[in-house]
Parts: structure tokens; C-alpha cells; sequence
């Protein structure tokens, strides 16, 4: 994978972002046209009604606007992959539902000894997560990751 480059941002969080900076009273308004944006079936329809929405809104939201097209590309990265399933790769869910696991198998023991104690816990867990993973819930399947991994090489 040498010379593989990502920048990936979390449609979630991205949106968010954008929404901070558009008033309470029209963020419903505003957030439904922009979920449209990744609710699109490709990057380019994808693209093409997030133009759609800063031609609308972009006198009345400017730095909603200006988030929004300064981020644009790395929110919808995940185009890129179609042999993965959009909805588990566009987002970060996994990811921060990994680490609140493991603040509270951290938290129920309070105070480690040593870092080593604190590794040893966290690197049991992440083996036991990794086993379930890849075995037993398959999030993506090994031969659509294999497919995708084959594509960047």
C-alpha cells in the first residue's frame, strides 16, 4: 500500500460541524437537506445536491457553507470503496463504540499498577474484539476487505 493516501472524515461529525453554525430554529430545515447529500446513491449526485444546497443557503448559513465545501471530499471518501457497505464505513461508530468498551473495562479497575497491567487489559480485550469480529459478527466481510485492499495495492 505504499503511496495510499486517505483522508477520511465521519459523515456524522462533519455534519455536526456544519450545523453549528446554523441557527437553532432552521437546523431541522437545513439538516434534512443535508442528509440528503450522503443519502445519495453516488459521489457525483452526491456532490451535485451539496452544490444544489450552498446555492441556496449560502447568504443565509455562509460559514455553514464554507465547512461544508471545505470538507466535502473527505465526507464522501467512502464512495470510493463500493464494495463495502456505505453505511458501516461512512461513519465512526465502530470505532468509538471500540473505545467506550474499553474505557469501561479500564474504569471498572480503577487504578493499574503499572502501564504494563493497563496494555495487558486492553490487549486482551482487543484480541478477544478482533476474534468476534472477524469470525462470528463479520461487520465487513473478509472477502469484500480482501477485494478492497487488493484494489488500493
Amino acid at each position: 500500500m505504499s503511496g495510499f493516501s486517505l483522508s477520511l472524515q465521519c459523515k456524522i461529525h462533519f455534519m455536526r460541524n456544519i450545523l453549528a453554525h446554523v441557527p437553532q430554529k432552521e437546523k431541522l430545515t437545513f439538516a434534512a437537506r443535508l442528509k440528503e447529500v450522503w443519502q445519495a446513491p453516488t459521489a457525483e449526485i452526491a456532490k451535485a445536491r451539496a452544490r444544489e444546497l450552498a446555492s441556496q443557503y449560502e447568504e443565509r448559513f455562509p460559514k455553514a457553507i464554507e465547512v461544508l465545501e471545505e470538507g466535502l471530499d473527505d465526507s464522501l471518501a467512502y464512495y470510493g470503496f463500493p464494495e463495502l457497505d456505505a453505511r458501516k464505513i461512512s461513519s465512526t461508530n465502530m470505532l468509538e463504540r471500540l473505545n467506550k468498551e474499553i474505557r469501561r473495562r479500564t474504569r471498572v479497575v480503577g487504578i493499574f499498577p503499572n502501564p504494563d497491567s493497563y496494555l495487558r487489559l486492553v490487549t486482551t480485550y482487543l484480541l478477544e474484539y478482533s476474534e468476534d469480529w472477524s469470525a462470528a459478527k463479520a461487520y465487513i466481510s473478509p472477502e469484500s476487505l480482501q477485494n478492497t485492499l487488493g484494489n488500493v495495492a
